[in-house]
């Protein structure tokens, strides 16, 4: 089993920034972990993934304002957002894989944290 818990949400003026956290446990082999987001009212939608060897993507228009990254010794991967926006406020999820495949269908991924809060205000 894998467990994921993230961190780092709160409540930040627009322009601002966070950098939220997921720390992973246990022994199953990932190959992939993403952050999705959902708003209120709004469908889950990926932001970014990151493959455990190499190599990540973005989804949308978030790249250049959004960085994902990991610390494999930590089990942990990082996403540093800057230049926050209020149509950024949702609830941030974090979620692995141990398959390669679609990187932002929720459906790809088996494992989910309980997501963390991201509030920007204008």
């Amino acid at each position: 089993q894998v467990q994921l818990v993230e961190s780092g949400g709160g409540s930040v003026q627009a322009g601002g920034s966070l950098r939220l956290s997921c720390a992973r446990s246990g022994d199953t082999f990932i190959y992939k972990m993403g952050w999705f987001r959902q708003a209120p009212g709004k469908e889950r939608e990926g932001v970014a993934a990151i493959y455990m060897a190499s190599g990540s993507t973005y989804y949308g228009d978030v790249k250049g304002h959004f960085t994902i990254s990991r610390d494999n010794a930590k089990n942990t991967v990082y996403l540093q957002m800057n230049s926050l926006k209020p149509e950024d406020t949702a609830m941030y999820y974090c979620a692995a894989s141990s398959f390669s495949g679609d990187y932002f269908s929720t459906g790809a991924y088996r494992y989910w944290g309980q997501g963390t809060q991201v509030t920007v205000s204008s």
